[in-house]
């Protein structure tokens, strides 16, 4: 008996975001496979596919939201169902890695949680990983398979480069590990200084930082401040005080993932800055949304890296070969 192979792509989505998972289906023109999911009373994560999986290319969206555990209980459950299901590939799809910050021990008896969430996908029958900007890119070397981490830079940068084309910028990392990207930035926009807030944190008090001085040349420019994600809003608040006090002319922050945890919107909102810009990598509701918030699209990249994978071609492509 002989058969020819076919390639079928399945598009899987979980609770916490199906506005981007709806996006993406439509960039893709395919339609999200219907399932049954529900939570029992003691909070326990039920899933079920209505149609059959065999001997598909399953791709299976969830992005890493609050209530963060609920998230990322319930995809990998989707890929354990999957995987049990005889799915050919599974393709895990997280905008946003859960647990990315505890990426290594900063003192004794520590986890590295962004490594666990790594090996549970790949016990759960994950194949491969596809990301979109990391907190940290040795985070890639945490998942026994191939990862796809995908940059936001060229969504937000062509967004910034049209809206500000008049002005003259300054690129500026909130601290000092973030340069590097700072240095992309600054490369996208046309070589524009690079400037870098020098500041200390304390280990033992999280989502807290004291921006100290600045570092590079800012006078009468518009400071671009980017960073990956957005939390409580502190130190990015921070920063565009230190900015502004140190004759910026404006502050436009810049982040892929707005997590915006308790009332970071509303510092955001008092900081100062002429913009605030994120992708929806993350679902910001309208109750976190305020009049100088910008929200960029990011199912149109999330779609063109699904189609290379499924096409077997190139994601590195998708970035002039940089990524």
């Amino acid at each position: 008996m002989s058969a020819t192979p076919k390639k079928n792509l399945m598009l899987f989505s979980g609770r916490a975001h199906p506005e981007l998972a709806e996006q993406v289906a439509k960039e893709l023109d395919v339609t999200i496979t219907p399932q049954s999911a529900y939570s029992f009373a003691n909070g326990e994560i039920f899933v079920r596919f209505e149609e059959s999986v065999r001997g598909c290319d399953a791709f299976v969206l969830q992005s890493h939201s609050a209530p963060i555990n609920d998230a990322i209980m319930e995809h990998l459950i989707m890929v354990d169902a999957l995987k049990r299901a005889s799915a050919k590939r599974i393709t895990v799809v997280m905008p946003f890695w859960g647990y990315a910050r505890q990426d290594k021990k900063h003192r004794g008896r520590e986890p590295i949680s962004a490594r666990l969430v790594a090996d549970m996908f790949k016990v759960a029958g994950a194949n491969r990983i596809m990301t979109v900007d990391l907190h940290t890119a040795q985070i890639q070397g945490f998942f026994d398979g191939p990862v796809d981490h995908l940059f936001a830079l060229p969504v937000i940068a062509d967004y910034v480069k049209k809206t500000y084309a008049d002005r003259e910028l300054a690129v500026v990392s909130p601290d000092s590990g973030r340069v590097r990207l700072a240095e992309r930035w600054a490369e996208t926009l046309g070589g524009t200084p690079l400037a870098f807030i020098h500041k200390t944190r304390d280990p033992k008090q999280p989502n807290e930082a004291k921006a100290n001085r600045v570092v590079g040349e800012i006078e009468g420019r518009t400071c671009v401040v980017i960073d990956d994600m957005i939390d409580t809003g502190g130190t990015v608040v921070k920063t565009a005080e230190v900015l502004l006090k140190d004759g910026a002319a404006e502050v436009i922050v810049a982040a892929t993932h707005g997590v915006l945890s308790g009332s970071a919107a509303e510092r955001l909102a008092g900081s100062g800055a002429r913009e605030v810009i994120f992708t929806d990598t993350l679902p910001i509701p309208d109750e976190k949304r305020f009049p100088r918030m910008t929200v960029l699209p990011i199912a149109p990249l999330l779609a063109r890296a699904i189609h290379e994978v499924f096409d077997d071609g190139s994601v590195t492509s998708l970035f002039n070969g940089n990524a």
